[in-house]
């Protein structure tokens, strides 16, 4: 009977811990973490993606001197969900695969705005057979 009490207490605040960490708009898509879904407007992504990330991360996502390549099998989605990139834009990250530093939040990025970069982005991965 504990054993039953313990883990429902558990699983309880699991998914508690969840709800405050994954965004709104993460839990929003059916329990997944997926941000993207098959509409996204590839051209406003990249445009995004050249105004807000390119300087670190390289044209086409491929690195570059200041940040790492996102088109790399560190973040495909089953490593790197779709909302630990929006939690990059917003919260930023700490330095853990490359050394290239920590990656400060971005400000003035919305929500629907990182939608778009994730779409482009996870496209990209594809072109390029990461999954």
């Amino acid at each position: 009977m504990n054993r039953k009490i313990i883990l429902a207490a558990v699983v309880i605040m699991a998914v508690a811990a969840l709800f405050f960490i994954v965004p709104r708009s993460a839990r929003q898509t059916g329990g997944t973490t997926a941000l993207v879904g098959p509409n996204i407007d590839l051209a406003k992504g990249r445009a995004l993606f050249g105004k807000n990330c390119m300087k670190c991360h390289g044209p086409g996502a491929q690195g570059s001197g200041e940040g790492p390549p996102l088109v790399h099998r560190y973040y495909e989605p089953n490593h790197h969900s779709d909302a630990a990139f929006y939690l990059a834009v917003q919260r930023g990250v700490r330095q853990h695969h490359w050394n290239f530093g920590n990656m400060m939040p971005v400000p003035g990025v919305s929500q629907a705005d990182v939608r778009l970069i994730v779409g482009y982005v996870r496209n990209l991965q594809k072109e390029a057979g990461i999954y």
